[in-house]
């Protein structure tokens, strides 16, 4: 299973959406070592202090494709659900400035909780999921797929371009483009879609 990340595509104003396709999108990748699953607690990382949340849909691919095209990149979905993208910052700020890969900061232990999935057929409209995210009851951030910079169908067509897809791989489609921010130990984080909680967590 392979599970792959979108930096950078979100914005605030649809207006932007044009300037910013540039077709050069930032894919990443986490080991499966990443993932937290069943709405586990989180361990906040020894190794950091300054950890970063990003709440983000994700895919599920339900079937092999090579190349796929945009139009058929929809019908490569089977599930939607919803994670959050954690960013070791100080790690990763330090692998960057070394011009090294960001796997340090990006992939450790717990650096992908994830939701259960909801069929993609509950969503009749994929460019216009509403999304968001609430830490200690806080809302921190609010999504919606239309200000997407580069769409779900887009994502499978250009990273299926360099690699097969295959069923359950997974794909992080990106953060809303404001209200991120640094995570405490103790925090208690819940993420829904369409006003469904789906991830409901703690760090300790």
């Amino acid at each position: 299973m392979k599970i792959l990340a979108i930096g950078k595509n979100y914005v605030n104003d649809k207006a932007e959406i044009s300037a910013n396709k540039t077709g050069n999108q930032i894919i990443f990748s986490k080991p499966e070592s990443s993932l937290v699953e069943n709405n586990k607690d989180v361990v906040y990382p020894s190794f950091t202090n300054q950890l970063n949340y990003e709440v983000e849909l994700v895919i599920k691919i339900g079937k092999t494709g090579k190349d796929i095209s945009l139009n058929d990149a929809p019908a490569y979905i089977s599930e939607i659900g919803i994670g959050i993208d954690y960013t070791a910052k100080d790690v990763f700020n330090a692998c960057r400035e070394t011009k090294g890969p960001w796997d340090l900061g990006k992939g450790f232990d717990g650096a992908a909780p994830i939701s259960s999935f909801k069929p993609v057929s509950n969503f009749p409209d994929l460019n216009n999921i509403n999304f968001n995210l609430v830490i200690n009851g806080e809302d921190k951030q609010v999504g919606n797929t239309n200000y997407m910079i580069y769409n779900f169908a887009e994502i499978i067509a250009f990273t299926s371009k360099y690699m097969t897809l295959n069923p359950g791989d997974l794909i992080f489609t990106g953060t809303p483009a404001t209200g991120t921010g640094v995570i405490q130990k103790g925090d208690h984080l819940q993420a829904s879609i369409e006003k469904e909680l789906l991830l409901d967590f703690k760090m300790i």
